[in-house]
């Protein structure tokens, strides 16, 4: 009778487990937790978009990064346009700067364009080495195409954005740091008119024997007046805070009619790291007096 019992337990425990197998869903040997095909969708920015452009002066191919106020198509204003250079590394750091200034109500709405070079395997640092630099260094390689770049901005670039949207031509904006800061400062004082503001954030100003010292004495000896708004900074703790505080401090006693500077030197900062506070500040004192 025991073992008869027994048996009879043993059965019913065999019959469960087959029929609790039969109804559970069936998982394959391969399969996980997460499925083989699943697809990671990159996070956009909101209201941005790309173009490309190829310029006839420098014969490279561009990214033009657009970002557009979040009521562009619901109205017709025309909107102030920062140039941005860099786009590949700043253009999300300036739409998150922009943000909270908008928010805050220290800029207007704007149209920020960034930009950039096509190509997933694009070499950033060759390539803006050749376009943000006034002369030709040995020491760099292709250096000294800031002209033909300064060409592609004014014959190509501005006017198709100017065509495309609903820019403000009285209120553009050039930006940048580093070499990018270089070419901001050799592009204003090639035209101070194509832009109404210039931000230039640590500035390479001993580049090529001290180009842009140069360039200023230049102008200088051609003109009393710099009718432009320019914000200028440095890092306290980086290599360049000498020689730009230098280039501060000339442009400070020439007494240009027409220049509104704001200069800072940004506290415990180095080359790279300085670059939030810098956009910062100088969006807010570029649109200040609006």
């Amino acid at each position: 009778m025991k073992i008869s019992f027994r048996i009879t337990i043993l059965m019913i425990g065999i019959l469960l487990s087959q029929i609790m197998s039969a109804c559970a869903p069936q998982i394959s040997a391969t399969q996980t937790s997460e499925p083989q095909s699943t697809i990671f969708v990159n996070v956009p920015i909101p209201n941005s978009q790309v173009r490309q452009l190829k310029s006839s002066a420098t014969g490279r191919n561009y990214d033009i990064y657009v970002l557009l106020p979040a009521d562009y198509a619901q109205n017709q204003k025309e909107y102030p346009v920062i140039y941005l250079l860099d786009g590949q590394w700043d253009f999300k750091l300036l739409d998150s700067i922009y943000g909270g200034l908008l928010y805050d109500q220290f800029v207007p709405e704007m149209i920020i364009i960034g930009i950039t070079y096509s190509g997933e395997d694009a070499d950033y640092g060759a390539l803006r080495a050749m376009d943000y630099t006034p002369v030709y260094d040995p020491f760099v390689s292709g250096s000294g195409d800031a002209p033909k770049f300064f060409a592609f901005l004014k014959e190509q670039l501005i006017p198709f954005i100017e065509s495309e949207y609903r820019a403000d031509t009285s209120r553009r904006v050039l930006m940048g740091s580093s070499f990018g800061g270089t070419f901001t400062l050799y592009a204003m004082f090639s035209e101070p008119g194509l832009f109404s503001g210039y931000v230039a954030a640590s500035p390479a100003v001993v580049y090529g024997d001290r180009f842009a010292f140069k360039q200023e004495a230049l102008y200088a000896n051609n003109h009393e007046d710099l009718p432009v708004r320019l914000f200028l900074s440095v890092g306290e703790v980086e290599q360049l805070k000498r020689p730009v505080e230098e280039f501060m401090q000339v442009l400070s006693k020439r007494n240009y009619t027409g220049l509104e500077m704001e200069t800072r030197v940004i506290e415990g900062e180095r080359h790279a790291g300085n670059k939030p506070e810098a956009y910062n500040r100088g969006l807010r004192f570029i649109f200040q007096a609006e």
